[in-house]
């Protein structure tokens, strides 16, 4: 495993600051709100015009252009006509499970994606997992202020993805 070591003037010159604030306000679009919003009441993939028909006000060209928008900026992915992925959400099975409210069951992308579906929900979540070295089962509770104590002795590892466009947690 190569260890990349990076000075903070590293990290200024791809203006991570602008890149979030931009990730930020995308994320406030009707359209990523309403793919969130499937995604937690039934789970994925969503077809993208169902997304289109759940937006009347905003108009079907204006959402496609939206949705676009987010895949171009690794918000959600569109795959043969349906969003498959929506930060922090997956359609495909991944090793980390979120019981939501009523025990309803999603894929996080990623650890950190599944701390952050409590705060984004504002429930409480269960997340279940495998230890990254023996694959001892793990759960961890989490409400929308943090994990709970309970989970202390968990810790998360971060890994960066192979293609470098951003970080990815790929174990707990």
């Amino acid at each position: 495993m190569d260890l990349q070591i990076k000075t903070a003037d590293a990290f200024a010159a791809h203006d991570l600051e602008g890149l979030w604030r931009v990730r930020r306000a995308a994320r406030e679009t009707a359209a990523f709100r309403r793919v969130l919003q499937l995604f937690v009441e039934r789970g994925g993939p969503i077809p993208v015009e169902e997304i289109v028909g759940g937006l009347p006000d905003v108009g079907p060209e204006a959402t496609r252009q939206a949705l676009v928008a987010l895949d171009a900026d690794d918000l959600i992915r569109i795959q043969s006509g349906k969003v498959d992925v929506a930060y922090p959400f997956t359609a495909s099975s991944t090793p980390f499970v979120v019981r939501l409210h009523g025990g309803r069951e999603r894929f996080a992308c990623c650890a950190v994606d599944a701390l952050g579906i409590a705060p984004m929900t504002g429930q409480s979540i269960e997340i279940r997992s495998r230890c990254h070295h023996c694959a001892e089962p793990l759960e961890l509770g989490a409400t929308p202020e943090g994990a709970r104590p309970e989970g202390s002795g968990i810790m998360l590892w971060i890994g960066q993805r192979a293609d470098d466009r951003c970080k990815i947690a790929d174990s707990l």
